[in-house]
């Protein structure tokens, strides 16, 4: 991984262009100015009133997550803000933000070194330097990843002029670029045997396929999540990574075809990349012996996280095998004093029975908030309720999607059965069950079951005698438990 994709940065604060080396200590250090490290950041002083706290950050703009909305004890709707990032030090008057590019860490003296030649000793340390896109190919350049605001800049300019698109995974950022993306023809190729299959069962990707095919709709209500604005300025590479809705105020269309048009490409891969001609830049061949021609490949297969910079020379932060910082149950790595939260981190403690890791914003957010307890604590602190129960509330296709616990079945290893109740075109509603017991669930529409699923999986109730009125939209299965 070359320095370019690693923390870049420049001063926000007045540079004299010098590089010698300016010293500086501060109480606690946060690297990274995405939902993780701000969330880190913001509430460290919360805790610890009066220390000093010093975040670096990758782009001007800092994500700051605002209007915290609880929906149940673990699951909670909220707007993400992309602000310049002095924001953060006028509102709080303990946080110093800078500009600056991460060059080595030294854990074992407890010292930063950065670019623009500022050596930044620390007392505790909260690595949330994020991930990076896996690209089918790094070099070529027809092919894109969506990760920050000046990819989307970049997509957007290029889907402009695009007859076709190919568009590479099969999980959010993939979903929402084949439903959003108007006026030009795509094609989908997936891995897998359904769409979206990151989130959801073959039986949702069954409800979402009218809406895959008829395209975006007008919303009902104007979305309160973060509008994405694209400045003109130049490029600032390594930006934070993207929040809920960022395609919400951008309109991106093709200029070639009004007919909405998606190929699905299942249970194949991209091959290779071969060279384009007169009648396409490139050429995509798949696995399964098809081979299309485009003029942009979208490349969506996920994330790599962001450490290679940091781990040089420091053999005591140990790697785990998904290639992020493995940290404990307190956030904290191998190395003394040093924590790690977000897309960069591998929860590697032995997780509750209905929680584990995905690389989501909303995750990032409660690991940087609980990081800042950890650092700031003088003993030992009990783990937040969040990790207790995987909760995400996201929206695709146009429906709310709720997911809740083990709501694919994960950890199970097959041996679970399924209820389902399904009104096409409103709500899709699974719930998965074991030995009576409700393991998790996935609520697709206005469902309203938020609350009783995260209860019932919480509590795990038997519920051999109600299985087959659960799901009753007739029976309120509240009046059982009153």
């Amino acid at each position: 991984m070359t320095h370019s994709l690693l923390i870049k940065m420049a001063a926000i604060h007045k540079q004299d262009g010098h590089t010698a080396e300016k010293e500086m200590a501060t109480t606690f250090l946060v690297i990274g100015g995405g939902i993780a490290g701000v969330s880190c950041a913001e509430m460290l002083p919360f805790h610890c009133p009066g220390e000093r706290v010093t975040l670096i950050t990758a782009s001007p703009l800092i994500k700051t997550v605002t209007n915290v909305v609880p929906c149940t004890k673990t699951l909670f709707q909220f707007d993400v803000e992309e602000r310049p990032a002095e924001t953060l030090s006028e509102e709080h008057a303990d946080v110093t933000v800078f500009h600056d590019t991460v060059i080595s860490l030294d854990t074992a003296n407890h010292r930063v070194f950065t670019r623009l030649g500022r050596c930044i000793s620390y007392q505790k340390l909260c690595i949330c330097s994020g991930g990076q896109p896996k690209l089918i190919s790094e070099d070529n350049p027809h092919v894109i990843g969506i990760r920050d605001l000046d990819s989307v800049k970049t997509f957007q300019e290029r889907v402009s002029q695009s007859r076709r698109l190919v568009v590479v995974g099969n999980g959010g950022i993939a979903s929402e670029v084949v439903y959003e993306v108007e006026g030009v023809e795509m094609v989908w190729v997936v891995k897998d045997n359904h769409i979206s299959a990151t989130f959801v069962d073959p039986g949702a990707a069954q409800f979402f396929q009218s809406s895959l095919a008829k395209g975006k709709v007008e919303r009902k209500q104007v979305s309160k999540r973060m509008k994405y604005t694209v400045s003109s300025e130049g490029p600032h590479k390594g930006g934070a990574a993207l929040g809920p809705d960022w395609h919400g105020s951008l309109h991106i269309r093709g200029s070639h075809i009004d007919k909405r048009n998606v190929t699905v490409e299942y249970n194949s891969e991209v091959k290779c990349l071969r060279e384009g001609d007169e009648t396409w830049p490139v050429y995509v061949e798949l696995t399964n012996g098809k081979k299309y021609g485009c003029d942009l490949v979208v490349s969506a297969t996920g994330v790599t996280p962001n450490v290679s910079l940091l781990t040089a020379g420091n053999p005591d932060l140990e790697i785990a095998p998904d290639g992020g910082l493995k940290v404990d149950a307190m956030m904290q790595t191998t190395s003394q004093d040093v924590l790690a939260a977000g897309d960069v981190c591998t929860a590697s403690w032995e997780p509750a029975p209905h929680w584990f890791q995905m690389r989501l914003w909303r995750q990032a957010w409660q690991m940087g908030g609980f990081a800042a307890r950890c650092m700031s604590a003088k003993e030992g602190v009990l783990q937040d309720f969040c990790f207790e129960l995987f909760s995400h509330v996201t929206q695709f296709y146009g429906y709310k999607v709720v997911l809740l616990g083990l709501y694919n079945g994960q950890t199970l290893q097959g041996e679970y059965e399924i209820l389902v109740r399904v009104t096409p075109g409103v709500e899709y509603v699974k719930l998965v069950m074991k030995d009576g017991r409700m393991q998790g669930a996935v609520l697709i529409g206005e469902t309203d079951l938020e609350e009783m699923c995260e209860n019932l999986i919480l509590d795990q109730l038997d519920l051999t005698d109600l299985q087959e009125h659960i799901l009753d939209p007739d029976i309120d299965i509240d009046d059982y438990f009153d």
